[in-house]
């Protein structure tokens, strides 16, 4: 594939899309800016950079045959928990084994479209509360639950009833965001979609097209832009992508219409300009992306920080990208790896949860009625990554 660095002109979004987050046209390569803001650089000397080029191994594959997986969550003692976006179930998987136990599955799940099952995070406090959080489609929105997951309990039925802690994200068919976390202060975070309505994006009184903080609770954090509101960035078109680096600073990674995907790094209150602008050159008033991307390279969903990168799967563009980061800009130029190997790719998270070490799972996306499934698909892989 040809390097091309990212142009710095600004490039509207062109005429109408479908919007999909797998069926986007174009073509290129993502590239390096400058910090987004010179306070997200902390200390005085520069920080050190990962080395420009990396590696990926595939140590091993953990388990196969997973039916739309979508959203991933560590358990304290390692296992992982996968959700299945049309299904609207939640399986253990034991990192050991690779064994599938089903815990149950989630009420009130409407499979449509890119909506459905999606994101999951398990509390902080797990240890104590137990809790399980899901981000997922209703009938009538996207909402946010929790569920007390009782592991003495038989399989299928370890999980207690939802207990909503955030209604009233716009749905759709396309452009429902879904992916939760939290974060280094505890508090829950959400990347949301404008589901098709550019308009939801720009509304600071709509949850839609946006990155959302909240309490474990579903309650305004302190220190939020609007001490009211769990609105934290906005100007999004569709963020499945969260991850934060060794320094605390908050990455989200969103699928562009026909032009550019992007990664941004987020700060509190800023605007990331869509509709107005998709990918660089925005000026005044709009955050520029840190890197971005032809859409047909990319259609980011999950990101993951490890190794001093940050890791991003790509869905039609069915690589995994590594984009080396010292502080708050890009140190190289992103690197693709494991081009059409595996399909769809959907989400990374980091084996260990810390971030800092050089392994994580990726998760394949062949399922979700966009790939094309052989013997096995889907599943999970551990990577050795540099």
């Amino acid at each position: 594939m040809t390097a091309v660095l990212a142009a710095a002109t600004l490039l509207l979004a062109a005429g109408c899309s479908s919007g999909d987050e797998a069926d986007q046209a174009g073509g290129g390569q993502g590239a390096p800016s400058s910090p987004a803001s010179s306070s997200a650089t902390t200390g005085s000397t520069a920080p050190k950079a990962p080395p420009a080029k990396g590696s990926v191994k595939v140590a091993a594959t953990l388990t196969e045959d997973l039916k739309s997986p979508w959203g991933l969550a560590a358990l304290p003692d390692g296992d992982l928990l996968v959700s299945s976006r049309d299904e609207g179930t939640i399986t253990r998987i034991d990192v050991d084994s690779g064994k599938k136990t089903e815990i149950g599955s989630v009420p009130g799940v409407a499979p449509a479209g890119e909506g459905g099952l999606m994101g999951l995070a398990v509390s902080p406090s797990f240890a104590s509360d137990h809790l399980v959080y899901a981000y997922f489609t209703t009938e009538s929105d996207n909402r946010i639950a929790r569920m007390l997951y009782d592991e003495r309990k038989s399989a299928g039925q370890q999980l207690g009833a939802p207990d909503t802690i955030l209604r009233g994200i716009p749905k759709g068919v396309i452009h429902n965001g879904g992916r939760i976390a939290f974060g280094p202060d505890k508090m829950l975070y959400a990347g949301t979609g404008e589901t098709g309505d550019r308009g939801l994006a720009q509304d600071k009184g709509s949850l839609g097209g946006k990155i959302l903080r909240m309490t474990p609770d579903g309650q305004p954090v302190h220190g939020n832009p609007s001490a009211d509101s769990v609105v934290y960035s906005y100007g999004h078109r569709n963020v499945q992508g969260l991850a934060w680096d060794s320094e605390k600073r908050l990455w989200a990674a969103e699928f562009g219409q026909d032009t550019w995907d992007e990664l941004n790094l987020i700060e509190p209150g800023k605007n990331y300009g869509w509709p107005e602008v998709e990918g660089k050159g925005g000026g005044s008033g709009f955050v520029d992306p840190v890197a971005q991307w032809r859409t047909e390279e990319a259609s980011p969903s999950g990101i993951a920080y490890a190794a001093g990168s940050i890791w991003m799967a790509g869905l039609r563009g069915e690589r995994l990208w590594r984009i080396p980061l010292a502080g708050a800009e890009p140190s190289a130029d992103p690197q693709s790896f494991l081009r059409g190997e595996y399909g769809r790719l959907r989400t990374v998270l980091p084996v260990g949860g810390s971030g800092g070490g050089s392994a994580v799972w990726l998760v394949t996306s062949e399922t979700d009625t966009r790939g094309t499934p052989e013997a096995g698909d889907d599943r999970i892989l551990r990577l050795e990554v540099k």
